[in-house]
């Protein structure tokens, strides 16, 4: 079954949902948020999937929502919240194999998930300051859960790409492994949740989940501030740059 862009496979008790648009790196638009929403809740469903692989084709995991010189695409905003709470509220564990780049949407799509195996050198980017944005999809609840107020502060603040291997040591992701090695563990992760006591473990993420995001607060916040955010010229001209491959003249208006 495939939709939208998005492959999607059972494969015994693994769900396996692949984003296809490899030539983007898997930027995603509102539909492909919505089939993976979609998939999601329907393998949460089937009795007989125990576990939930989420990962990208080719090079990258997911880069974010497509740019172009007008600005990003806005409609991700509601379809990205609905694919992050789709996978927090899931009660089948949801496991993300970020083998390359997770940027702007596809950072708190990888998050949301109860387990990340990140490989050494795959980068988390929250980028949207540079386009004169801020973080949405739920990241300022997901990574300052993860790492702390600071760490969360100075990659939303600066942009910079962290790899896989210092998102593991922040605990930002639960594992990090050489690229060599990805493939390998990636299928003894998914095979071992998928030998698990999946109601024991579906209790656990929901408790989990509960006393330590603020995740509609969180989308609430950045629902109203990107809205916002999108009408200004600095967005538009930080989204000129980004396409243009120059650095952005913000004048904060």
């Amino acid at each position: 079954m495939s939709s939208a862009r998005v492959r999607v496979e059972a494969d015994g008790a693994i769900g396996r949902i692949t984003l296809d648009a490899p030539e983007r790196l898997n930027a995603v638009d509102p539909e492909m948020c919505a089939a993976v929403t979609a998939t999601v809740r329907r393998f949460d469903a089937d009795p007989d999937v125990r576990v939930v692989a989420l990962t990208g084709e080719g090079r990258g995991f997911c880069s974010g929502a497509p740019l172009t010189a007008e600005g990003a695409q806005m409609g991700v905003l509601d379809a990205g919240a609905d694919l992050v709470r789709a996978i927090v509220g899931a009660r089948t564990p949801v496991v993300a194999l970020v083998h390359g780049v997770a940027a702007g949407i596809g950072v708190p799509m990888a998050l949301a998930c109860d387990y990340v195996l990140a490989a050494d050198e795959a980068p988390f980017v929250l980028a949207f300051s540079r386009i004169g944005l801020m973080p949405d999809g739920g990241s300022t609840a997901l990574v300052a859960a993860a790492v702390g107020r600071a760490r969360a502060m100075r990659l939303a603040l600066t942009g910079e790409a962290l790899p896989g291997r210092t998102a593991a040591e922040w605990g930002l992701v639960a594992e990090s492994v050489p690229a060599d090695g990805f493939a390998a563990r990636a299928d003894e992760l998914l095979a071992a949740f998928a030998a698990g006591a999946t109601l024991a473990l579906g209790e656990t993420k929901a408790a989990v989940n509960a006393a330590t995001l603020d995740l509609e607060g969180a989308l609430a916040r950045e629902d109203a501030g990107q809205r916002a955010l999108a009408t200004t010229a600095d967005h538009r001209e930080g989204a000129a740059a980004f396409v243009g491959k120059r650095r952005p003249e913000f004048r904060a208006r």
